[in-house]
């Protein structure tokens, strides 16, 4: 991932780099990391190629986190691609319904008369709705475990914190009363 200061170096984000580098498109709170976590997912899933600069792109003008948004894209790799593509026809396969809708004799006669032309182009079709709706759906998914896991470890560290605190003036009520009781004796 490359840094900050690189990319204001980039002469290709120079027209745009005022606004692509301001800081709170890079820091990590409560709104912009599940938005970030959204966004990448949506990319990951809706372009083949460039998710990177997609996701970095619509989390510009949704003020979501930048880094974030570009890590996520990497559910989708050329090692995963196989697996997605799979999932996303099968995914896209359920929600049209293909086969209730078409028939399995008229499906295989539609096969046989137009030759794989009119197969491959049901198969990508049906691929291609999939990971529309992969897109969505673990978009939506995405930011509301952000926001849960956000949550989640703010409270951890908040309730950390207030231990410490507590123990830290247990111990200064200790050692207070332990020095009020020295001026005490004779």
């Amino acid at each position: 991932m490359p840094t900050r200061a690189e990319m204001a170096n980039n002469r290709y984000l120079a027209p745009i780099a005022p606004r692509f580098l301001s800081p709170e498109l890079w820091r990590f709170t409560r709104r912009s990391v599940p938005r970030g976590v959204a966004l990448g997912l949506f990319a990951a899933f809706i372009v083949p190629l460039g998710q990177i600069f997609l996701a970095a792109f619509l989390a510009l003008p949704a003020r979501a986190n930048v880094p974030l948004s570009a890590l996520t894209t990497f559910i989708t790799n050329p090692l995963t691609l196989p697996f997605w593509l799979i999932v996303a026809n099968r995914v896209g396969a359920f929600v049209l319904n293909i086969d209730a809708a078409v028939g399995g004799i008229a499906g295989e006669q539609l096969a046989h008369e137009n030759g794989m032309l009119a197969f491959w182009f049901e198969t990508a079709g049906v691929t291609a709705f999939g990971f529309v709706v992969l897109a969505v759906i673990s978009a939506s998914i995405g930011y509301l475990a952000a926001g849960f896991i956000w949550r989640f470890v703010v409270a951890h560290k908040r309730g950390r914190r207030l231990v410490r605190m507590e123990r830290r003036l247990n111990a200064r009520i200790e050692d207070s009363l332990e020095e009020g009781l020295d001026e005490d004796r004779p």
